[in-house]
């Protein structure tokens, strides 16, 4: 399973991805976010959750073609429609040999970021049969991979106008509910953070203690708040 979480708000976009990869009692580090930043006008981020094998295959083929045939898009949503059929041809490949093994044809992917005749960024969810969605304003973020844990707390707090400082703030605190109760997930995590029209990705990589303080502050504020909430129906429970 994995985290990875891609917020859109009017000033930018973050992205946040754990690196845990399990498989049966084994576990492992492995990046699941590339950055695709030409020259110009061209920078877009790419994350992934669901079976390696599909996920690495997809995105070399995709990378071939950008290579080989020189290819550029103007439009965030054309590329997007060039990787989903990349995963098609994938999935023509292997969907089949992957289900008589008792597999699932398992990729979703998060495609964030801005090219040249974008208004502004933009971000796409898409599927393993080669679809996509867009995210709206109403919600500004999508999550793929461990979604259940981390989702009620960007419902609560998250919205469109929310700065891009809080987005992040946010953000690293939607991994921390999941890496505390799923044992899929964990550090160290990596970090996207893109400034409308700057057309330039920043990226950083950060492990569990570089970041311990905050979650422990994060976790006496919880604490604190329960504590320090009216009590008068609780009173009444147990009178």
């Amino acid at each position: 399973m994995s985290f990875c979480l891609a917020i859109k708000v009017k000033d930018g976009l973050v992205g946040i991805s754990d690196t845990r990869i399990t498989s049966g009692k084994e576990c492992m580090t492995a990046k699941k976010v590339t950055v695709h930043q030409g020259v110009g006008h061209h920078a877009v981020f790419i994350m992934t959750s669901g079976l390696r094998s599909v996920r690495d295959k997809a995105l070399t083929y995709f990378q071939e073609v950008i290579e080989e045939e020189n290819v550029t898009y103007p439009k965030l949503y054309k590329m997007v429609n060039a990787f989903a059929e990349q995963v098609k041809r994938v999935a023509t490949e292997d969907k089949k040999s992957l289900v008589e093994n008792g597999l699932d044809f398992n990729l979703h992917a998060l495609v964030a970021g801005q090219l040249e005749e974008d208004k502004e960024p933009m971000i796409y969810m898409l599927y393993p049969e080669g679809n996509w969605v867009e995210v709206g304003e109403g919600s500004p973020y999508f999550i793929i991979g461990n979604t259940g844990h981390g989702k009620p707390l960007l419902d609560r707090v998250l919205k469109y106008e929310s700065a891009l400082e809080f987005a992040l703030k946010v953000g690293f605190l939607s991994f921390n509910a999941t890496q505390v109760s799923a044992n899929d997930v964990g550090y160290p995590i990596d970090v996207v953070v893109y400034k409308k029209n700057s057309f330039r990705m920043e990226e950083r990589r950060f492990h569990r203690e570089d970041l311990q303080i905050y979650a422990a502050w994060w976790q006496e504020r919880i604490a604190q708040s329960i504590n320090a909430m009216p009590d008068e129906w609780v009173t009444k429970v147990l009178s």
